[in-house]
């Protein structure tokens, strides 16, 4: 049993911070920012509002565009790296909001990669017999672990949702998943505070995200890369195959570079990182959502997700939308 994307949705609060927003917090310009990221805005939980919050909005979107109702779905799996608590996880609390009872609910870790593994996880439970409709949400409240005196990662990332509802049919829809990870670079992308490790330290408010920039940059680039040809040769594909890529939204040069790879012209590339930044593992989905509503993504289309992540995690799926 294969399984396909019935159903996207997605969201973004309300509050939104321009790149002139943050010339009055740190020492920035919007040129500089536009130039280096091809950010303009971020959109910002306002106090209250949770990554649960924020994940409902998306995922009744993706149910309701799928023509199903929540207790169609039996498999819950939400990939964020900014729970609203330790535990129960967000899947759960999100479980909840949608009075769906008895399925397997559960949260993934993988930072900006979390919505690639959790789509990968979900094809399985698909592929096994598991699971007939899964909701995979990407959602992070990410300005929460932000230091906003920090310029080199305050003006980079941003809040929101993306959720697709993923159901099985006899039809191709997902081709392959591809996952990688190497903890050798853990601290060059991390929070370095914890449960385990500084939990108190964290109470105060220290654990922050700590970037060392221009290696992430050239690690991003060379892995996304390679997993291009992984994906390719996995399925006895040319470059001239895809579609569409619909990579994470992190920075423009290294999804440019992607794309390069791919000798894809930027009219066959999703770019929502201009409106909200890096959202992390909400960043695919959203940018799929905002692709399919417009009209650009059709049904039959070959679409590569691609992402990278700190731990590093990386990874990719193949589809057919």
């Amino acid at each position: 049993m294969n399984s396909r994307i019935a159903g996207t949705g997605g969201y973004l609060p309300e509050n939104v911070m321009t790149n002139a927003d943050l010339e009055k917090i740190v020492e920035t310009s919007d040129e500089w920012i536009t130039e280096r990221t091809g950010i303009r805005q971020r959109h910002i939980a306002v106090e209250g509002e949770t990554t649960c919050d924020i994940a409902e909005k998306a995922a009744r979107q993706a149910i309701d565009s799928a023509g199903l109702k929540p207790q169609d779905v039996d498999l819950i799996i939400v990939a964020t790296t900014t729970p609203d608590r330790i535990f129960p996880s967000t899947a759960c609390l999100l479980q909840q909001r949608l009075d769906i009872h008895g399925c397997a609910a559960f949260d993934v870790q993988a930072v900006c990669t979390g919505f690639v593994y959790a789509l990968s996880v979900a094809e399985k439970f698909i592929r096994t017999g598991s699971a007939t409709r899964a909701l995979v949400v990407g959602a992070e409240t990410t300005s929460r672990i932000i230091d906003w005196s920090d310029r080199t990662t305050c003006v980079l990332f941003g809040d929101g949702a993306g959720a697709v509802v993923l159901e099985a049919t006899e039809a191709p829809g997902i081709l392959s998943t591809h996952l990688h990870a190497d903890g050798a670079y853990s601290d060059l992308l991390t929070v370095p505070e914890g449960v385990s490790q500084g939990f108190e330290k964290m109470q105060a408010g220290d654990a922050y995200i700590k970037m060392q920039g221009n290696e992430v940059f050239k690690m991003a680039v060379k892995t996304l890369g390679r997993i291009v040809d992984e994906t390719l040769a996995a399925n006895n594909m040319e470059k001239r195959d895809i579609d569409w890529l619909i990579p994470h939204q992190a920075n423009i040069r290294i999804i440019k570079a992607t794309a390069k790879k791919l000798n894809m012209s930027m009219d066959q590339v999703v770019v929502t990182v201009d409106h909200h930044g890096n959202t992390s593992a909400a960043s695919i989905p959203l940018a799929l959502d905002v692709a399919v509503r417009d009209g650009r993504v059709k049904r039959g289309e070959t679409l590569l997700l691609e992402a990278f992540g700190g731990g590093f995690t990386w990874g990719s799926a193949l589809l057919k939308y």
